[in-house]
């Protein structure tokens, strides 16, 4: 038989249930805090950055320059140090006859384009005259690459295609298990790419066969980016991972938990890797900066909304190294590469879903909504150039001429302070009027 309780134990008892009640909502705000609340900026500048090294100025031959990757170079910096800046005026136009999500590459004065019909052609970039056309695959989303004479293409199709750079004949053919639009890079005569399924590729150029795989947790859209004997890619798992690209093994990896209930987002960014980091935008919203030796989070900020841009890196306002990167919340904004605060925002009215690409002092972007290109000066976020076309990945150039990709249409322009070009000798030789 129970005892009734004494009203000083009454009194102890509300005690311990309010003591209990503070524990318990304490927990409940730590678990808030912890696991609900969506995490926010970070910035730890001091994390391993390499200070900039000026690079040789090289004088630019437009018949021997060579894109030949998206991004531009392995690191994919999608940055290139020349002398062109607006003005422009149009050179000619080539009509792809369908979408073109990616850009063309260029090399030795042709460009090579897939358009997202898979029907790949090859452009004499002086002229705008087609040289060849070849069908890739029934569906295409990423720019081919070129080594040796041979273009690489991948399709959503689920196959990867060599082709004769020459002719576009095929050269040989290899059928995946899943598709890719993941931009290929050729390293040392090596092919990597990754795929849907998870898979990251490496393949001999020359004929096909396989070096290795590696298995990510999630899809692998993006391009690979290269430094120094290491491969970068973000996958669908939001797993962000190094791999040696000699024999695929792993350097490190690691999670973004930048979403609610510490979840990753998804990696369709392809990264750049400069001043021994690793930048890369995700649709948790935030763009990160990882140490390139150990994955280590440097930085990220949110932009509050998907950041499926990849990055263009490179001397920003009063050559600070500079981050340019867009976002599905309709702006575009320049980062201090070390410390990741924002040196300006330009509002776009509209998202941007393709990659900017940064050419002397001039950042090119292309809006999704508003289906325009522009161009910012790098000093100081200003608009100098705009055309009212182009979706996604808009510019590439050979320093001379300029190379902007609208809807399914290729415009070279050149700026319009350069004489015209001399007429051929045909064309001295025929009469007025002919």
């Amino acid at each position: 038989m129970f005892r009734s309780l004494r009203p000083r134990s009454r009194q102890a008892l509300i005690l311990y249930a309010v003591a209990a009640a503070l524990v318990l909502a304490g927990g409940a705000t730590a678990a808030y805090f912890g696991f609900v609340k969506k995490p926010g900026n970070v910035s730890h500048p001091n994390v391993e950055f390499t200070q900039p090294v000026a690079a040789p100025k090289h004088k630019v031959v437009p018949e021997t320059f060579k894109w030949p990757i998206y991004g531009y170079t392995p690191d994919r910096n999608r940055y290139l140090d020349a002398n062109i800046s607006p003005p422009f005026k149009r050179l000619w136009v080539w009509k792809a006859g369908s979408l073109l999500e990616f850009q063309p590459i260029l090399v030795n004065g042709v460009l090579y384009v897939v358009p997202y019909n898979g029907r790949a052609g090859a452009i004499d970039a002086k002229t705008g005259k087609t040289l060849w056309r070849a069908r890739t695959g029934s569906l295409s989303a990423s720019s081919p690459a070129w080594d040796a004479g041979r273009v690489f293409i991948v399709s959503l199709s689920g196959r990867i295609t060599c082709l004769d750079a020459k002719t576009g004949k095929p050269v040989w053919a290899r059928h995946l298990p899943s598709r890719s639009e993941s931009s290929p890079v050729v390293i040392n005569h090596v092919v990597y790419f990754g795929s849907e399924n998870g898979t990251v590729y490496a393949l001999r150029a020359k004929d096909g066969s396989r070096v290795w795989t590696y298995h990510a947790a999630g899809a692998v859209k993006a391009g690979l980016a290269y430094k120094a004997g290491i491969l970068y890619f973000g996958d669908y798992s939001g797993t962000m991972t190094a791999v040696r690209a000699r024999d695929g093994r792993r350097v490190w990896s690691t999670a973004t938990s930048g979403k609610l209930f510490q979840q990753s987002g998804q990696f369709y960014s392809t990264p750049a890797v400069a001043y021994g980091r690793v930048f890369v935008g995700n649709t948790d919203g935030f763009v990160y900066s990882f140490a390139a030796h150990t994955g280590q989070l440097a930085w990220r900020y949110s932009t509050g909304a998907y950041v499926y841009s990849a990055p263009a890196v490179g001397p920003g306002p009063g050559g600070t190294p500079t981050v340019f990167i867009g976002s599905y919340d309709q702006s575009f904004y320049a980062f201090d590469a070390r410390s990741g605060r924002v040196l300006w925002a330009y509002h776009s009215k509209g998202r941007i879903s393709g990659a900017p690409t940064l050419i002397g002092h001039v950042v090119y972007f292309s809006s999704l909504d508003s289906h325009s290109t522009s161009g910012l000066d790098v000093a100081s976020g200003k608009r100098i150039f705009k055309r009212s076309t182009g979706k996604f990945n808009p510019m590439i150039s050979d320093g001379k001429r300029m190379y902007m990709t609208g809807f399914s249409t290729i415009y070279a322009m050149i700026p319009k302070s350069t004489p015209a070009p001399a007429p051929s000798a045909k064309a001295r030789k025929a009469k007025p009027g002919k």
